[in-house]
């Protein structure tokens, strides 16, 4: 969501922006366009689940996949002369010229044990902090839910603001027949959760908002990409609970897709990312790189 929010900001002022982004967990190597201005190219397997919900999310946006991103950019340069990228989790990419680094930072936790990888979640020392121009902490509605992120930040890099954002569902939808349906009609049903993302706390306080009849939730790691054998245990969870249906997000869809069906309605549920505050320092920043 946040890569999203990034690229329609920079269309609004002007730009014609591309996504690039690693693909990880995809089938396919080297550089490949997994959308260009008219249509996707890749399913997700070969593109990977994230690029791939990009490409279907930005309509008319290139997305460009590939584990050297300075290739990448320039395949998307002399492609579709585009005139900004957004570098999908590229805060320790270095080979680029960035004109913007965003951190985001989730609100509760943000940085788990506070170890470096692999004794922690830490990918370099907190002093990195000190390279953003922005800090976003999701799953606050104001700077006082961010407390342990706007502590660290003013302890390692005083002068960067840091702003808050949440995740707001804008639809829901029946997988098998792609109907949408309002959130509000699935207030009576009994529903078995399932998830294989990056923050599953995240998703789960989504639905403790927005549905109230969620009796169990199945958690799997992120990127998971699910088998026959997983999708026969949820069916048995699902009746141990009772669940009448099953609702999953929107980039566990894409990795269900190429799977048969499961017996019970699935319910896909897309978010957005939504500024709580800052959103005029957003605008700012991202005015400043496009004159």
């Amino acid at each position: 969501p946040a890569v999203e929010l990034a690229v329609r900001t920079l269309t609004d002022l002007g730009h014609r922006p591309a996504v690039l982004s690693r693909g990880y967990g995809r089938s396919g190597g080297g550089v490949q366009i997994v959308a260009d201005a008219a249509s996707i190219r890749l399913d997700a397997e070969e593109a990977g689940d994230e690029p791939f919900l990009l490409a279907r999310r930005l309509p008319g946006v290139p997305v460009v996949v590939g584990s050297n991103r300075y290739e990448a950019g320039c395949v998307a340069r002399a492609r579709f002369g585009v005139t900004a990228v957004v570098l999908d989790d590229g805060f320790q990419h270095r080979t680029l010229h960035k004109g913007l680094e965003i951190l985001m930072a989730r609100a509760d936790q943000p940085w788990g044990n506070g170890r470096l990888l692999p004794g922690g979640p830490l990918r370099e020392p907190l002093g990195g902090l000190g390279r953003a121009d922005l800090v976003v902490a999701t799953g606050a509605r104001r700077l006082d839910e961010a407390t342990e992120v706007t502590h660290t930040v003013g302890r390692f890099a005083p002068a960067v603001p840091v702003l808050t954002a949440v995740h707001v569902p804008t639809e829901c939808f029946e997988a098998s027949g792609m109907r949408f349906v309002a959130l509000e009609a699935l207030g009576g049903a009994r529903l078995l959760a399932f998830a294989g993302i990056g923050s599953p706390a995240g998703f789960r306080r989504t639905l403790h908002e927005t549905v109230a009849s969620v009796v169990d939730f199945q958690q799997f790691t992120d990127h998971h990409w699910y088998t026959r054998e997983e999708l026969a245990r949820l069916e048995r969870r699902a009746a141990e609970v009772r669940a009448d249906a099953f609702i999953t997000t929107e980039k566990d869809w894409v990795r269900l897709r190429p799977l048969p069906p499961l017996r019970r309605p699935v319910y896909v549920l897309s978010v957005r990312l939504a500024l709580t505050s800052g959103e005029a320092r957003w605008r700012a920043a991202f005015a400043r790189i496009a004159t």
